[in-house]
């Protein structure tokens, strides 16, 4: 046997585990239809308008910018871990990701992405 009909047991296998859980769901779970239940969830506190407002496009993008830069400065830890096993090369490397960093948060904030209006 090859290894791609290992990977093609294991993607069905896969599948199935997650079709077999919605189907579990579908029989086991409570049916109590509502019109409390499709009211659109508010953190406990009752809607207060239409579900379908505008919201400043701001909100996402500073939100956006905030999940990249986390992402990315995690990537540093192991980084600084394996420090003395890379060498010089990976210094080098590490401040131009650094470096590349360090230009998107000055380009977002010329920009005027990390200020509330």
């Amino acid at each position: 046997m090859t290894e791609f009909f290992y990977l093609v047991i294991l993607m069905l296998a896969g599948i199935a585990y997650v079709l077999g859980a919605f189907f579990v769901n579908r029989v086991l779970a409570p049916k109590s239809p509502d019109v409390e239940k499709f009211e659109p969830y508010e953190c406990g506190e009752k809607p207060m308008g239409p579900a379908w407002l505008r919201f400043n496009v701001g909100f996402y993008i500073f939100a956006l910018i905030f999940l990249i830069f986390e992402v990315e400065t995690v990537f540093l830890f192991p980084w600084a871990i394996v420090l003395k096993k890379i060498g010089v090369i990976g210094l080098v490397e590490g401040f131009l990701f650094l470096g590349i960093l360090i230009f998107g948060l000055i380009f977002a904030w010329r920009k005027g992405y990390l200020t509330w209006h």
